[in-house]
C-alpha cells in the first residue's frame, strides 16, 4: 500500500482540487487505481459520483445492477484460498498419533518385509497398520468434510441484510452479499457497514473501526468532500478520512446515507483478509484436548524404551524386543482421538441444528455444556418481544391525544433504528387515525427538517419538524427526559419544572412502573435553532408533555424454562437497560428472586472486588450501558464461573464478546449475530436448555474415550512391564498387539453416539485435564491385577494341561511353540473382554446393564469385537499370528475373571466417586 501512495503523482493527488472542470474531474476518477480512487472519491462531489458510477440519489435500475456486478463482483470477502482437497487429505492423516503409526509401518516394511528371510515375510503387521492409519484418516476427512458443509448450511440459514434504494423497488432490505458498486445504502444505529462507501449525507453518525484500526473509540463521519492541501495528508491514513466509511465497521450512532464504491475484494477489508492470514487463537477445549493427547505421547515415549531394555535384556533378542516395543508403541497411541473428538462435535452441532441452534464455532459446544450462568437481557428473552402501547397519558396520568400525536410524529420521521416501542406507536396512532380526527393525516400535515438520533448514552432521540411552526419532539427515558426539561404542561397550563411538579411526576411514573409497564417521556419546544443546525446542544428548556405506558409481557414458557435451567445448574441472572421497577415487576412473573437488585449507577461507584462479591447474590441487574452488562460478566468469569450472554440489540454486541460464550437469535441486528458464537433460529430459553444439555451430552462421551484411554493405557504398562520381567518368551507377538488395538479402536468409534446418564447432564460441566491423571492412578492398575493373574492361570494352569509340563520342563520345540501360543491366545482373550468391558465400566458411576445401558450401536460394536477376537485363536488367521484354540477349561476361568474385574473396578469408582465427587 505504501509504495503504491509513494508512485502518486503530485498531479494526482492535488487532481480533484486543481481540475476545474466537471468532465476532467470525472476522467481523473475513472483512470485512478483502486487506493487512489478511494481518495479521490472523498474530494469528490456526490453528482460526479454518480456519474462515474453510472447511478444516481434514486439508486440504480436492476439493469444497471446486474451491470455493476459484471464489472465489480460480488460483495464476498475471498477469506484465503480455499484448502485444496490434498491439504485437507493431508490434515485428516497428520497429527502426532498417526505420525507415530506411519514411523512403525515403515519399520516394519524393513523389518518383516525387506531384510526378512523369504520364508520369514509376514505383511501382516503392515497391513493392519496401514488398515488403522486409513480408518482413522479417512472417517476423520469424512466427517470433517461433512462437519465443514453443515456448518456451511446452517450459517447460510443466518441472514444479514443492509437497507438499499433502487429505481424501480424504492427503499428496500437486502442480503450484504448483493450489495454492488453503486447502490446508495441507508444506515442507522445497529447496521454492519456493508462495503466501502462515501458518505453522502449524515447525521451525528459515529462508526466503531476496531476492526480495521484496532482503536476502540468511534469517530465521527461526516459528508463534507476531504481537501488535499499537502501530499502528506494525500498520504495520510485512508481510514482517517472523514466521509468513507468501511466494510467491517459498524454504526454505534446516528444516520447516514451513502454510496457504494468498492465491494468484496476490493475493499479494504478485503485487501487486509488478502494480505494478512490471522491464525485464531486456541481455545480453552483446544488447549484441554492438546494437552491430554500430549500427556498420552509423553506416556508412550516414557513407557516404549523401558519395555524395549526389559525385554532386550531378559531375553536377549533385541530385534525381537524392538518389534515388541514398537508394537506396544501402537497400543499405547489413541490414535483414535482426534477423531472421536471431531465426531463429537460435529455430532453436537448437527443435533443442536435439528434442535433450531446454530453453532458458528463447534468448540463454543463445550462452552455451552459448562455454562453456569446465563446473563440474558428481558426484551424478548423473559418477554414476548411484542411491546403494546397501553397509555398515552399527559402528567397526571390522563388519556392525551396530543401525547399521542407528538409520539407518533417523533417515531414516524426518525430514519435510525426503529425499535418496538416506535412500532407500537405507530401502530396505534393508525388503529385510532379513522376514529380520531386529531390523528389524521399527520404524516402529509408535518414536514420533517431535522433529526437527532438515538445513542445508548443520552437515551433519547429527537425530530424537528415543521408545520406553520418549527417544532423540536424528543422522546426518550423518564429521568434522561427531565434533565432536558425546564417546563411542564401542569394543569393546562405551561409551568417551570419545580421540585414538587418533578417528584408528582416521577411519583406517577412509579405508579406504572410498579404495573409492570416501561414508561418514556414525551416532550416538545417550539423555535428550536435555525434550520441546518439543529444538534444535541438543543435538546434543553423543553416542556414535558406526558408519559408513553408499554407493557410486554412475560412468554408463557419463561417461567418453565428458568425452572429447567436452574435443574440444570444454570443460575440466570437478568441484565438490562430497562428501569428496576419494570425488571422486578417481570422477574418476579417468571419466578426470579429480586431480594437484590444492582442499578447501573451502584456500578459506578463499586472497584471490580466489590462487583465481583456483590454480583453472586443478584439476579437483577437494571439500567446498565453496554459497557456495564460486560463488566459484570468479566468479573462474574474471574471469579470462576462459565458464562454465557444471551441477547439481541446493538448494545449486547459488547456483553457477548465478554462472555464465554454469546448467544443470539436470528432477528438480532448484525452486529449481535456477527458477535455470538451460537445463534437461536427462536429466542426461548426453553431452546437454550435443550442446546445446553447437548453440550453436556457432548463433553461426556469425549471425557469418556479420553478417561478410557489413559487409565487403560496406564494399566497396560504395569501388565507388560510385569509380563517382559517374568515371563521367558513375549507375552504377545507385535502383531497380535496391533489386531487387538485395531478392534478395540473400531469398538470406540460409536462412544459418540452412546447414552448419557441423566444425573450427569444435571450440572455445568468445564474441562479439567487434572481429573485424568487421578483417574488413571486409581482405575489403570485395576486391569493390571486380572492380567497378571490371567498370566499365572495361564502359565501354571491351562498350559501345562494342555503342553504336560511347564514352560522350562519341556523339550520338544513343538511344545514350546504351542505353550507360547496358548499363553498369547489366553491374553489375547482376555485383554479384549477386560479392555472392552472397562468402556461399559467407566461410562458410567452407576452399574452397568442394570441401571445404565449404553446405547445399541455401542453394545452392538463392543460385543461384536468380543465375540470377534475370541473367535479369531480358532481360525487359520488365528494361526498364521502365532495364536492356538483354547481349550473349554479356560472360558470358566475367564468369566470369573471378567466378573471379578467388573466388581473390582465397581468397588474403585465408588471410591473414587467418594473421594473427587464424581467419576467423569
Amino acid at each position: 500500500m505504501n509504495t503504491i501512495l509513494r508512485n502518486v503523482t503530485n498531479n494526482v493527488a492535488h487532481g480533484i482540487t486543481i481540475t476545474k472542470t466537471k468532465d476532467a474531474r470525472v476522467a481523473l476518477l475513472r483512470r485512478a487505481d483502486v487506493l487512489d480512487r478511494m481518495r479521490l472519491v472523498a474530494a469528490a462531489k456526490p453528482e460526479e459520483l454518480f456519474e462515474v458510477l453510472g447511478t444516481s440519489s434514486g439508486g440504480l435500475s436492476e439493469e444497471l445492477v446486474e451491470a455493476s456486478r459484471e464489472r465489480y463482483g460480488n460483495n464476498r470477502i475471498t477469506r484465503g484460498k480455499k484448502t485444496s482437497l490434498l491439504k485437507r487429505i493431508a490434515d485428516a492423516f497428520i497429527n502426532p498419533f498417526t505420525a507415530i503409526l506411519i514411523v512403525l509401518a515403515v519399520v516394519s516394511v524393513f523389518t518383516d518385509i525387506i531384510l526378512a528371510e523369504p520364508t520369514d515375510v509376514d505383511p501382516m503387521a503392515v497391513i493392519i497398520i496401514v488398515t488403522m492409519v486409513l480408518f482413522s484418516g479417512i472417517l476423520r476427512f469424512v466427517q470433517e468434510t461433512r462437519s465443514g458443509h453443515a456448518a456451511e448450511n446452517l450459517l447460510n440459514m443466518i441472514t444479514t441484510t443492509t437497507n438499499v434504494r433502487r429505481l424501480e423497488m424504492g427503499r428496500q432490505e437486502i442480503p450484504l452479499e448483493d450489495v454492488v458498486v453503486g447502490d446508495i445504502v441507508y444506515l442507522a444505529a445497529g447496521d454492519m457497514i456493508p462495503a466501502d462507501m462515501r458518505i453522502i449525507r449524515a447525521k451525528d453518525l459515529f462508526v466503531s473501526q476496531s476492526a480495521l484500526t484496532g482503536e476502540s473509540e468511534p469517530v465521527e463521519k461526516t459528508p463534507r468532500a476531504a481537501y488535499y492541501e499537502q501530499d502528506s495528508e494525500w498520504s495520510a491514513s485512508i481510514t482517517e478520512i472523514h466521509n468513507l466509511a468501511f466494510m467491517g465497521s459498524d454504526v454505534i450512532s446516528g444516520s447516514a446515507v451513502g454510496i457504494i464504491v468498492a465491494t468484496g475484494d476490493d475493499t479494504m477489508f478485503g485487501s487486509m483478509a488478502q494480505s494478512v492470514g490471522v491464525r485464531p487463537v486456541q481455545t480453552s477445549f483446544e488447549i484441554g484436548i492438546n494437552k491430554v493427547s500430549w500427556l498420552l505421547i509423553r506416556f508412550m515415549l516414557v513407557m516404549v524404551p523401558i519395555v524395549l531394555f526389559v525385554n532386550g535384556f531378559t531375553k536377549g533378542d533385541w530385534m525381537q524386543a524392538s518389534l515388541f516395543a514398537l508394537s506396544i508403541a501402537v497400543g499405547l497411541t489413541p490414535e483414535m482421538l482426534p477423531m472421536i473428538v471431531t465426531t463429537c462435535l460435529a455430532k453436537g452441532a448437527v443435533a443442536m441444528s435439528r434442535k433450531k441452534t446454530v453453532i458458528k464455532n463447534l468448540n463454543s459446544i463445550q462452552n455451552l455444556g459448562s455454562m453456569d450462568i446465563l446473563c440474558t437481557d428481558k426484551t424478548g428473552t423473559l418477554t414476548q418481544d411484542k411491546v403494546v402501547l397501553l397509555y398515552h397519558l399527559n402528567i397526571h396520568g390522563q388519556e392525551d391525544m396530543r401525547v399521542l400525536r407528538h409520539a407518533f410524529l417523533n417515531s414516524y420521521y426518525q430514519t435510525g433504528l426503529k425499535n418496538l416501542m416506535d412500532i407500537a406507536i405507530i401502530q396505534r396512532t393508525q388503529e385510532l387515525q379513522e376514529s380520531v380526527n386529531e390523528l389524521q393525516g399527520l404524516e402529509e400535515r408535518f414536514i420533517k427538517l431535522d433529526e437527532i438520533p438515538f445513542d445508548f448514552d443520552r437515551r433519547r432521540m429527537s425530530v424537528v419538524v415543521a408545520n406553520g411552526k418549527t417544532q423540536m419532539i424528543t422522546k426518550g427515558a423518564v429521568e434522561e427526559m427531565l434533565s432536558v426539561c425546564r417546563f411542564a404542561e401542569y394543569k393546562g397550563k405551561v409551568e417551570p419544572l419545580t421540585d414538587s411538579i418533578r417528584a408528582y411526576i416521577l411519583k406517577k411514573v412509579d405508579e406504572l412502573n410498579e404495573g409492570g409497564m416501561r414508561v418514556i417521556a414525551v416532550a416538545q419546544k417550539n423555535s428550536p435553532s435555525p434550520v441546518g443546525t439543529f444538534s444535541v446542544r438543543d435538546e434543553a428548556h423543553m416542556v414535558l408533555m406526558g408519559y408513553l405506558a408499554f407493557l410486554d409481557p412475560p412468554k408463557e414458557s419463561t417461567a418453565d424454562a428458568i425452572r429447567a435451567l436452574r435443574e440444570h445448574g444454570v443460575d440466570i441472572k437478568v441484565l438490562t437497560g430497562d428501569n428496576d421497577k419494570v425488571a422486578c415487576c417481570v422477574c418476579r412473573q417468571v419466578g426470579l428472586s429480586v431480594d437484590h437488585i444492582l442499578l447501573g449507577s451502584d456500578l459506578d461507584h463499586m472497584n471490580d472486588e466489590a462487583l465481583a462479591r456483590t454480583a453472586e447474590n443478584v439476579s437483577v441487574f437494571a439500567k446498565l450501558s453496554p459497557q456495564q452488562k460486560a463488566r459484570v460478566i468479566s468479573v462474574l468469569r474471574e471469579s470462576g464461573h462459565s458464562v454465557g450472554y444471551m441477547g439481541d440489540g446493538i448494545n449486547d454486541a459488547a456483553a457477548m464478546k465478554a462472555s464465554d460464550v454469546g448467544i443470539s437469535v436470528d432477528t438480532a441486528v448484525d452486529i449481535a449475530k456477527e458477535s455470538a458464537d451460537v445463534i437461536l433460529l427462536e429466542k426461548d430459553l426453553m431452546v437454550l436448555e435443550q442446546g445446553i444439555i447437548e453440550g453436556r451430552k457432548t463433553y461426556a462421551n469425549m471425557i469418556k474415550y479420553i478417561k478410557m484411554t489413559a487409565s487403560s493405557n496406564f494399566g497396560n504398562m504395569f501388565s507388560v512391564l510385569a509380563a517382559c520381567a517374568f515371563l521367558p518368551f513375549m507375552p504377545m507377538l507385535p502383531i497380535q498387539i496391533i489386531l487387538l488395538n485395531l478392534i478395540y479402536d473400531l469398538s470406540c468409534i460409536a462412544i459418540p453416539w452412546d447414552n448419557v446418564d441423566k444425573e450427569f447432564l444435571a450440572i455445568p460441566r468445564k474441562w479439567d485435564a487434572s481429573s485424568i491423571g487421578k483417574f488413571m492412578l486409581w482405575i489403570g492398575p485395576t486391569s493390571s491385577v486380572f492380567d497378571i493373574t490371567t498370566y499365572v492361570l495361564m502359565y501354571f494352569l491351562i498350559c501345562p494341561a494342555v503342553c504336560g509340563g511347564l514352560f522350562h520342563e519341556l523339550t520338544d520345540p513343538a511344545m514350546q511353540v504351542l505353550f507360547i501360543a496358548l499363553f498369547q491366545a489366553g491374553w489375547f482373550v482376555e485383554s479384549m473382554w477386560t479392555q472392552t468391558l472397562v468402556i461399559h465400566m467407566i461410562r458410567t458411576p452407576k452399574i452397568p446393564f442394570i441401571q445404565s445401558r449404553a446405547s445399541a450401536p455401542l453394545t452392538l460394536l463392543t460385543f461384536t469385537g468380543i465375540v470377534v477376537l475370541t473367535i479369531v485363536p480358532y481360525t487359520a488367521f488365528g494361526a498364521s499370528i502365532g495364536l492356538a484354540a483354547l481349550p473349554w477349561v479356560f472360558f470358566p476361568w475367564l468369566a470369573l475373571t471378567v466378573l471379578l474385574y467388573m466388581l473390582l473396578v465397581t468397588a474403585f469408582k465408588w471410591v473414587f466417586v467418594r473421594r473427587y465427587g464424581e467419576l467423569l
